[in-house]
């Protein structure tokens, strides 16, 4: 009979709390990623290969499809939607084809598009936006695969999609972009910010939220895994209390943050190929200042988030201890 749990992306940030969090309920779990594998049962290969993906569904009751690229800019954007829309297709038609309920990682967003507008607003799972809509080439990517996860539920796969915030907290080794802007604040390499609103949710409540939606999501829903809405200027005094590191005082306005991006994102990385120090897209999503509300999975999942500021304690120790922090 088939009990493993498959974790894709099993070795990254958030990868690395499910796999011990399923571990620690005594579940047999097996990683399929690129990096090297933790374990003997893992399996090392790309979500874009059929006959690697087919071989680590082997005996797989459930699945996380939690492997993708997340960065918010790419030299070539074409690989955002060769991995996170294509690698999904191959994974869901896969644990369809091995009978295994699939829960499906997507992003916050897919929940701010166009339309959005610029200032305070709210979104939830039932926000719903086309691919055009979409603020850049991450996020359609994103988009797109949750259409196929749909796509391959229709055919009868059980299927659950999970948008999570910005995970936070120890053990991000890839630098994701919501670890990497608050090591930057920390260390001084952002002399100004936006007025915008972020939400965080703690790399361990998000692993828990993970399972609960599988053990108790209903199949074809949508559940947000969102914390605490934070104001840019909360976090940076966070920061600066927990950190002890001055944090910049200029606000940007939007428009001027805009055309920074274009110029840093469209001229200067397009020519380098460095990435750019303000993506266009996260400055896109960051002036929307959205409010995440993450009601439903309070009500169908019984899941609410931990409180950031401990997250941000524990990213920021991590930080010290792997010298990522310069000396004040």
């Amino acid at each position: 009979m088939s009990d493993i749990t498959l974790v894709t992306g099993g070795a990254g940030f958030l990868g690395k709390h499910l796999v011990a969090a399923l571990r620690a309920r005594g579940e047999k779990t097996r990683s399929l990623d690129l990096a090297e594998p933790a374990h003997v049962d893992d399996v090392q290969g790309s979500i874009t290969n059929t006959d690697t993906v087919k071989r680590a569904m082997d005996g797989v009751k459930s699945v996380f499809h939690l492997a993708g690229n997340a960065q918010l800019w790419a030299k070539e954007s074409f690989v955002f939607d060769h991995i996170n829309r294509h690698g999904t297709e191959v994974v869901a038609a896969a644990a369809r084809d091995a009978g295994a309920r699939m829960v499906h990682c997507s992003s916050l967003t897919t929940l701010v598009g166009t339309p959005t507008p610029v200032g305070a607003s709210q979104a939830d799972e039932e926000t719903r936006f086309e691919p055009d809509d979409m603020l850049g080439p991450y996020p359609c990517s994103k988009l797109l695969a949750e259409r196929a996860v749909e796509e391959e539920s229709a055919r009868g796969l059980d299927a659950v999609i999970v948008l999570p915030t910005e995970p936070l907290g120890a053990g991000d080794d890839s630098l994701t972009p919501p670890t990497q802007m608050i090591l930057d604040f920390a260390n001084g390499k952002t002399p100004a910010y936006i007025d915008c609103i972020l939400n965080f949710v703690p790399v361990d409540s998000l692993a828990e939220g993970l399972i609960a939606a599988r053990d108790k999501g209903r199949s074809g829903e949508r559940y947000l895994l969102g914390g605490e809405n934070t104001p840019m200027r909360d976090l940076l005094e966070k920061i600066v209390a927990l950190s002890g590191r001055p944090a910049p005082k200029t606000k940007m306005p939007y428009w001027v943050a805009l055309m920074a991006g274009a110029v840093d994102t469209k001229l200067v990385s397009a020519i380098t190929g460095n990435t750019p120090k303000a993506p266009l897209t996260g400055v896109r999503l960051a002036g929307r200042q959205v409010s995440f509300s993450s009601e439903k999975a309070a009500r169908e999942l019984g899941w609410r988030a931990a409180p950031m500021e401990p997250a941000l304690r524990a990213m920021l120790d991590w930080a010290k201890e792997k010298q990522l922090l310069k000396p004040v």
